[in-house]
């Protein structure tokens, strides 16, 4: 079974948000890790719409509406998850639909809103490659926003 997921790079002028998450949610349970730096994602719930469930993600990490959608990409992030977890959530693999957004409030606004999350920032495009954590969200930024 493949979890869907969504996620979002959001835009501040030149300026990209990450977020540090401290948990993970595992589809009915959470999970302590170290932490990793990331951009908003977030599970799907069954028949939610797809942007819906971004902008959704959006106010549940970052305590804002003020988003606007600039685009819905195609290529997906998917990955296999390691046997352990798979049995735990049953599902074998997740696939990640991944929007550009836009932040059009005031950036000192934004506050983690639950105990997944202890940080967040806008950096640079080049401080995103050195903070990322994951290879495959660090390859599909590379390969959608080497121009921007």
């Amino acid at each position: 079974m493949i979890r869907r997921a969504v996620g979002a790079i959001v835009t501040y002028g030149k300026q990209f948000l990450i977020i540090h998450k401290v948990k993970i949610n595992t589809s009915g349970g959470k999970e302590d890790i170290k932490g990793e730096w990331d951009f908003v994602k977030g599970g799907v719930k069954e028949n939610e719409d797809l942007k819906k469930a971004m902008l959704r993600e959006l106010e549940e990490e970052t305590g804002s509406k003020s988003y606007k959608c600039i685009k819905q990409f195609t290529e997906k992030i998917s990955f296999d998850f390691p046997p352990n977890l798979r049995t735990k959530i049953g599902c074998d693999r997740q696939e990640t639909t991944m929007f550009h957004f836009e932040y059009v409030g005031d950036p000192n606004g934004l506050k983690p809103q639950d105990n997944e999350i202890d940080e967040m920032m806008f950096v640079e495009k080049e401080a995103i490659l050195k903070k990322l954590t994951h290879f495959d969200t660090i390859k599909f930024f590379q390969n959608n926003f080497s121009t921007f």
